[in-house]
C-alpha cells in the first residue's frame, strides 16, 4: 500500500505534532472521516479501540488550527 493512502496512527500524529496522545485522540475522534474499530469488553477481555487518520483529514484539521 502507498504511503499516501496509509493513515496515521494516534502516535504518529502525535509525533509530528508534538500533542500529547489525549490531546490527538480529543481533536480527532470525532472528525468526520477517522476510521474507528472498537471491541467491546467481554468476558475476560478488555475492550479494544484503535482509531486511524487518514491524511486529508488530518490536512484538514491541521489547516483549521494554522494561523493565517
Amino acid at each position: 500500500m502507498s504511503d499516501v493512502l496509509t493513515p496515521y496512527t494516534i502516535r504518529e500524529v502525535q509525533a509530528l505534532t508534538g500533542f500529547s496522545f489525549q490531546t490527538v485522540t480529543r481533536l480527532f475522534e470525532h472528525e468526520r472521516g477517522v476510521l474507528i474499530i472498537e471491541r467491546p469488553e467481554e468476558k475476560h477481555k478488555r475492550s479494544y479501540r484503535s482509531i486511524r487518520i487518514p491524511r486529508h483529514v488530518y490536512e484538514r484539521v491541521i489547516g483549521r488550527m494554522t494561523v493565517k
